[in-house]
């Protein structure tokens, strides 16, 4: 019989996918603002956000699959998605919002 998780478990899942969203979209504003020169950032940036995203997938796609196959339920599937997508947008963040802003002269 399949478990179907609970409510709080959907909405931890919730949460934590929102997080990860956020932090997303503020690493792309940060990135962004780097290339148009108002945002410090590290010379191999441009490189970085594309080849760190295929490592990121790889990982949250294994650890969904490892989950599923231990016959957790779709909440915990999808949270052990998340994690390695949510450590990687938490640590650019941080990584990123150092550096600050610049302002081209």
């Amino acid at each position: 019989m399949a478990q179907w998780g609970t409510p709080l478990g959907y909405w931890m899942m919730g949460m934590k996918m929102t997080q990860m969203l956020v932090e997303a979209q503020m690493v792309i504003g940060m990135r962004l603002m780097g290339m148009k020169g108002f945002w410090s950032v590290a010379p191999g940036e441009d490189l970085r956000m594309v080849t760190e995203k295929m490592t990121a997938f790889t990982q949250a796609a294994m650890a969904a699959q490892r989950a599923a196959i231990s016959g957790r339920s779709p909440d915990q599937v999808l949270t052990a998605a998340i994690k390695p997508l949510g450590r990687k947008t938490s640590s650019n963040t941080r990584r990123l919002s150092k550096r600050g802003p610049s302002w081209p002269t």
